[in-house]
């Protein structure tokens, strides 16, 4: 015997005291009978027990006496051999193997092919479930004996006899019949070896117990009804099984179905269940033939003869038969006269239909059993019918009666047809294993589908509504929220990534089976079994037994269908959809249970009702203590009944709960679905939905698993999510408010159930659209506070480690928003102001509300390590300073502008802190360029503006001059440091710009200071060295920028005056013309500003393009040139002009040594430019001015003068 784990689909581990094994007789399970003509093999799916060791009892051995193990407990011989009387009962015999041909009990199936050789009566109950079929006895007598006292199938009893079947009566057993099955049970506990060896005891017993006795020592299946892939299986998915597998027993069925089938699993009356291959017919059977094995024979059947009795054809097929079901290669016959043992006799299976008495052709027997399954499968073809084969005693010809249609055309209601409920129950049982795979196959979901839509067709709603129920739950559970990728998904059977198939054959015909595209509902018909006139009711019907020993006379045309079509789609809301509708129809289900007093109850008196139209922070700070209170995990267990009468612990109970709990989830899909395209209003009706569902969820069940508080702090993040972006995109508010009010009718029917267990109110705060950007912020900012309050509790901060970073970086966002909000709030009431007033007390509120978001914000961000964000936030904080210091600016009496205030001073100091955490915070420029480059931009325009400031409106109340000027050159150099001039980027120009305004104010105060100090010539030298060094870098940056020409202009001109200032102090003619050369040579300098003043007003002038129309009025409105500043430095330069060329005109002329030729000629161009300047028109147009001022600049610089002529040329 070689025992191996075989665990099949369907068939479950039966608990530690059981195992499954595979029994493998020989290497090759496949036996080849009769020179070849059958072939044959069997694979134990389940068993009890391994075969037994054996020792056959001696010769003259009297059965008649018990030995002494008899009737005790033995999983090897099994509860039929121990003479149970329990009627079998329909479709408890096994757990469901979905695709086999069929399901049968091995008697029937006996009986079946037995029909030729037999003239009893056959009476038989045949199912198709997908392309299966089932197939057990229908024992009609007994159905109406039990029946008789309710009055029901009295159509069926009028049927049955007008079929005048008056021969075939039940036969009471003899005496004989229980002496037999009494010598048989001993013989075979003789035969066990082992501890429990046989002896015979004296003592007689009580032969007339042995029906109680085996009964109390039958084996049955273990009540827990799971699956061997269970351990990978979602609590919601193991529920709706627990839950509907017991079933039955809140049913009121019928007496006939209520015995063995009212536990969480189901019977099992046999030892073991096998899966046996007869030529080309898969069947799954169930057997409890006694198997020994020892020394020479690993396995053979034991079998007990009257010597007197010949073996007559029945038997022999029997044993035959028996032996290939379990592929037992030998049989032991044991022959007996009136109870002593005689002789053994060894018989090779395949010499069995070869036995003296009982000879027949194993090639008849395959083909009666290949033309009754062509025949059934062509016939039952209605999944969900109960189909009745019937052959009447002596009678050669076999009907096929459909009794769910028969039961339909009857007056009487058609739930009164007895196989309605179990067969309902078979087809969820069926749906319910394939759900039960932990690696779920997309194949499944069709059949899956179509078994469950088949069931809730065949019951009534208001008889049983538990299955319909749950079997809508289980419909809904077919559309996965999160629909794996075809890479994932793509794995099938076919590939042998999966235990459940059980033939090469088997993964062929479901590969042709998938390329079937229609099915028909029509009785397909034989080529040579055409109905008879006489029974119109019949199906089919076979005319003669003999017919069924020709081979292939009837053939299956019938196609099945290919495990049905399941509508998956990739649309996220197409798939929630189904799955709220499949929701709903549960729910109703559940509350037509339920018995009610009014379909809606009254409103919760202890629930607050939040006003929809209250504003304000009063309003929202009442509701969101609610959604606090209904965030957190609730441990309180339900005791009491529910809103709408349920019982804690109900079946309705739970099938709500899960009911609840998925319409939510789906809502929850559906809003995030809406929230990727952009559709705001629609993304918070669903998420209000969403919620909804969680408050009945919330109410219904008193304790939260981390799983669901999980979920629950998903929804509130996405709610948060939903109002941040409602509050972004105000100017949509109509589009969403459309959005927002529109339902379907199924959302209103859900919203009904819910309202039957709660008000549905306890959300309201945050899932209502508002009309006001910063009450939207708020509820964002308490939904994701909310949601982190979840993580961060007892229940989930262990397994939080994905969501927590995700959920922080969301807080610091909505706090960093609401900073943002509430400090352009507090701009705007600054720029509002027509006079400068006194800092108010609502921009106080305003700049602590908005540090105080900044600052929770920051902490968010500290707290996962988000540099990039940490410093954008500490950014936004010191540009809030600076808006502080803004506001405290000095008004004075004529309201000009006052002196540098200390708190302006305090908090531009503060702000360059904030922006040197920032700094800080980033480390380097290679962590994020952009921010880094921002931070760096707003703190040297900080220490920029404080400088200038304190330059322009410097405290001389307060400080002294010179304690002024070291805290601007300071701050100045600060601000220069931070001025980037290497990295290209947009800001390198303003960078720049601002490099030549620093360099331009530094020489101008040293020019300030160089010109009022007085007595220390050290310090007057060293101001003029460093005027002279800021005005050089001030020009040199402003040449270089060439979109500067008045600050050019400007500080030429200021330079100059240095120089004049300078010369002013000297006594010596020489010394005086030095200098005086020196400001020309910066003079001429000039004549780059004017060529870009020139440019620009061209340009202007050619965009206007019109005629000649007064420039200065165009001129005017030229961007990024000031032309009243441009006439004002003009004339401050011809005056300057004038007065440098006179002087050296003068001192060259006057001079004391005698002058070279170049010095000749050098005067001569000078009084020449001197000459046309003063000859100029003073009322000329400025571009004319203009380009006189030029020229005479280069002409005064020879050298240069082509090339910039070139230039302007070009």
């Amino acid at each position: 015997v070689k025992n191996t784990i075989n665990v099949a689909f369907g068939i479950p581990p039966t608990g530690s005291q059981r195992e499954c094994f595979c029994l493998l007789l020989h290497q090759d399970p496949t036996m080849y009978l009769g020179n070849g003509e059958v072939k044959s093999s069997a694979v134990v799916k389940y068993s009890a027990a391994p075969p037994s060791t054996y020792a056959l009892p001696e010769e003259k051995t009297d059965l008649k006496l018990p030995p002494a193990n008899w009737l005790r407990e033995n999983p090897q011989l099994g509860s039929a051999v121990l003479g149970s009387s329990s009627k079998s009962k329909p479709f408890s015999r096994f757990l469901i193997y979905y695709f086999t041909d069929g399901l049968y009990h091995p008697q029937n199936i006996k009986k079946l092919l037995k029909i030729p050789y037999s003239k009893s009566h056959v009476s038989m109950a045949v199912h198709r479930v997908g392309r299966t079929l089932l197939v057990d006895e229908l024992d009609i007598q007994e159905l109406f004996r039990r029946s008789s006292q309710t009055g029901d199938w009295t159509w069926l009893k009028d049927f049955y006899q007008r079929l005048n079947d008056q021969k075939w009566q039940r036969k009471k057993k003899s005496k004989e019949h229980w002496y037999q099955k009494a010598i048989l049970s001993k013989f075979l506990y003789y035969s066990i070896n082992g501890d429990g060896a046989a002896e015979p005891v004296l003592d007689n017993m009580n032969e007339g117990d042995d029906d109680k006795n085996a009964e109390e020592c039958s084996s049955s299946w273990p009540a827990t009804f799971t699956s061997p892939s269970d351990e990978g299986v979602s609590a919601d998915r193991k529920f709706a099984l627990g839950q509907v597998t017991s079933v039955l027993k809140e049913q009121n069925l019928p007496a006939l179905f209520n015995e063995g089938e009212n536990s969480q699993g189901l019977r099992n009356d046999f030892v073991r269940n096998i899966m046996w291959t007869f030529e080309d017919i898969h069947m799954l059977v169930g057997s409890n033939m006694p198997i020994f094995g020892g020394g020479r024979y690993p396995a053979v059947s034991l079998k007990l003869r009257d010597s007197n009795k010949p073996i007559n054809i029945l038997t022999g097929i029997d044993y035959w038969l028996d032996n290939l079901m379990c592929n037992v290669p030998e049989l032991v016959m044991c022959f007996h006269v009136n109870g002593i043992v005689q002789k053994y006799e060894m018989i090779k299976t395949e010499d069995i239909p070869h036995l003296e008495n009982s000879t027949f052709s194993t090639r008849v027997v395959k083909d009666i059993a290949q033309n009754i399954l062509s025949f059934l499968k062509s016939n039952c073809t209605k999944e969900g019918h109960t189909y009745w084969l019937f052959k009447a005693s002596g009678s050669d010809i076999v009907k096929l009666y459909d009794l769910t249609t028969l039961c339909e055309e009857a007056e009487e209601e058609k739930y009164q047809n007895p196989f309605t409920l179990p067969v309902a129950v078979l087809l969820y049982k069926v749906a319910s294993n394939l759900m039960l795979k932990t690696r779920q196959n997309r194949k499944h979901y069709g059949p899956v589908r179509t078994l469950l839509l088949n069931c809730i067709k065949l019951l009534d709603q208001e008889r049983h509504p538990q299955i319909i129920a749950s079997a809508y739950y289980m419909l809904s559970e077919l559309f996965q929220l999160n629909e794996p990728s075809e890479d994932d998904g793509g794995e099938s059977l076919r590939a042998g990534g999966s235990e459940d198939s059980y033939s090469d054959e088997d993964r062929v015909e479901e590969e042709e089976e998938e390329d079937l595209t229609e099915d028909s509902d029509e009785n397909s018909s034989f080529s040579n079994g055409s109905k008879l006139q006489d029974d119109s009711k019949a199906v089919a019907v076979i005319r003669s037994v003999g017919e069924l020993s020709v081979p292939e006379k009837y053939k299956s045309t019938h196609q099945i269908r290919p495990s049905g079509s399941f509508p998956v789609s990739q649309d996220k809301e197409e798939r929630c959809r189904h799955i709220l509708s499949y929701v709903l129809l549960g729910l109703k289900a559940v509350d037509g249970s339920i018995k009610k007093e009014s379909d809606l109850p009254a409103a919760d008196p202890n629930t607050p009702i939040p006003l929809k139209y209250e504003d304000g922070a009063s309003a929202a700070e009442k509701g969101i203590s609610l959604l606090l209170e209904r965030a957190g995990p609730v441990q309180a267990d339900q005791k009491h009944p529910t809103r709408s009468g349920m019982i804690p612990g109900s079946w309705q109970y739970h099938m709500k709960m899960q009911l609840f709990l998925k319409a939510s989830k789906a809502y929850y899909v559906l809003s995030d679905a809406a929230t990727n395209l952009l559709k705001y209003g629609r993304a918070l009706r669903y998420i209000k939905l969403s919620m909804q569902c969680y408050d009945a969820y919330c109410s219904v069940n008193g304790t939260l698993s981390p799983q669901v508080l999980q979920f629950h702090s998903q929804c509130l993040s996405l709610c948060g999510d939903i109002q941040l972006m409602l509050a972004q995109n105000a100017n949509n508010r109509a589009a969403y408010l459309e959005e927002y009010s529109y339902q379907t009718k199924d959302d209103q029917e859900i919203l009904h159930s819910l309202h039957r267990e709660s008000s549905c109110q306890a959300f309201n705060m945050v899932t209502d659209l508002a009309m006001d950007p910063e009450y939207q912020l708020f509820v964002s900012s308490k939904c994701y506070e909310a949601a982190h309050e979840l993580l961060i509790s007892e229940a989930l901060k262990d397994d939080n480690s994905d969501q927590l970073p995700q959920l922080l970086k969301r807080l610091g966002n909505i706090r960093n928003e609401m900073g943002v909000f509430y400090m352009n709030q507090a701009a705007a009431l600054q720029t509002d102001k027509e006079v400068k007033k006194p800092v108010s007390t609502t921009e106080q509120e305003l700049w602590k509300k908005s540090f105080s978001f900044f600052e929770k914000g920051i902490g968010d961000f500290e707290a996962i390590r988000d540099k990039t964000n940490t410093a954008l936030l500490l950014c936004n904080t010191g540009r809030l300073m600076r808006i502080c210091a803004q506001a405290h600016c000095t008004t004075l009496a004529d309201e000009s502008r006052g002196e540098f205030s200390p708190e302006e001073a305090l908090y531009y100091n503060k702000a360059i802190d904030y922006y040197l955490s920032a700094m800080r915070s980033l480390g380097s420029r290679e962590t994020h360029p952009a921010v880094w480059d921002s931070v760096n931009w707003e703190l040297s325009t900080t220490y920029f503006t404080l400088a200038t400031l304190l330059q322009d409106f410097a405290p001389l109340s307060r400080k002294a001059q010179e304690q002024i000027e070291r805290e601007v050159t300071e701050a100045m150099i600060k601000s220069l440091k931070y001025c980037d001039l290497q990295t290209e980027s947009a800001r390198q120009p303003l960078y720049q710009y601002r490099a030549a305004t620093i360099h331009h104010r530094l020489a101008s105060m040293y020019h300030s200071c160089f010109r009022n100090q007085v007595g220390d010539e050290h310090l007057r030298k060293q101001h003029r060295s460093l005027a002279e060094l800021h005005y050089s870098k001030a020009v040199s940056l402003f040449l270089s920028l060439k979109e500067a020409p008045c600050e050019l202009l400007r500080t030429l001109l200021e330079r100059v005056a240095f120089a004049e200032f300078t010369m002013a102090g000297q006594s010596s003619s020489l010394t005086k013309l030095k200098s005086l050369t020196g400001a020309m040579e910066i003079m001429t300098e000039a004549h780059h500003a004017f060529r870009l003043i020139q440019k620009e007003l061209l340009e202007k002038q050619e965009e206007v393009a019109a005629s000649e129309s007064a420039l200065c009025s165009d001129m005017a409105a030229t961007p990024g040139l000031d032309l009243p500043d441009v006439t004002k430095l003009i004339g401050v330069f011809e005056p300057s002009f004038c007065f440098l060329l006179l002087q050296i005109i003068k001192l060259m002329a006057t001079g004391k040594r005698k002058q070279s030729g170049k010095d000749e000629e050098t005067l001569k161009t000078y009084k020449s430019v001197y000459s046309k300047l003063l000859r100029a028109d003073k009322s000329a147009p400025l571009l004319d001015r203009i380009q006189l001022y030029i020229e005479l600049l280069l002409h005064l610089t020879p050298q240069t003068g082509s090339d910039s002529t070139e230039r302007r040329d070009q």
